[in-house]
């Protein structure tokens, strides 16, 4: 017999962050003036910037995406891969003042405090030695990957802890008596 009441449906939680129908990573709110600044940075680009751009983005260094003149809070990243949580930087000669040092210091102690790890390099750096730039962000990305949450399929797990579940060679679990 098939019952005829209605179901009251079920009311799922809000998700964590982010909208419905939106894209990409949940961030913090993002000022307009932030993001209209970001987006000029994209289109004014140094040659250091471009040219490191095209190994960041062909490349996928060690499967992290980057983006590029990326908003976070108050500050704009350079470079950002954020499943590695790797921020690259490049310096120009204004960040040779001690204003700007200081500067620089804050905000990467802001960056730290969320978890992001920060790579500075000048673009003389990248100018003359992008390989090994390209190389250094590459060890940095390699650290700083996630670990894979898959789970081996059935019979594919470690040999030697499945052996260690065992009481016996009869191969029953622990505390489980066989019928």
């Amino acid at each position: 017999m098939i019952d005829s009441e209605v179901s009251t449906p079920v009311r799922l939680p809000p998700p964590l962050r982010g909208r419905v129908g939106e894209r990409g990573m949940p961030h913090d709110e993002v000022p307009q003036f932030q993001r209209t600044r970001a987006k000029r940075l994209r289109r004014e680009m140094t040659r250091a910037e471009t040219l490191l751009l095209r190994y960041l983005k062909a490349d996928r260094l060690a499967g992290s995406a980057f983006r590029r003149q990326t908003p976070m809070g108050n500050y704009i990243a350079d470079f950002v891969a954020h499943s590695c949580k790797l921020i690259v930087e490049l310096d120009g000669e204004s960040h040779d003042f001690e204003e700007r040092i200081q500067h620089d210091e804050r905000r990467d102690a802001w960056f730290g405090s969320r978890g992001y790890r920060v790579l500075r390099f000048t673009n003389d750096d990248v100018m003359k030695n992008l390989e090994g730039v390209v190389l250094s962000i590459l060890e940095a990305a390699e650290q700083a990957a996630p670990l894979s949450l898959t789970l081996p399929r059935k019979g594919e797990g470690n040999p030697s802890s499945d052996a260690s579940l065992t009481d016996d060679k009869s191969g029953a679990s622990p505390g489980v008596e066989e019928a």
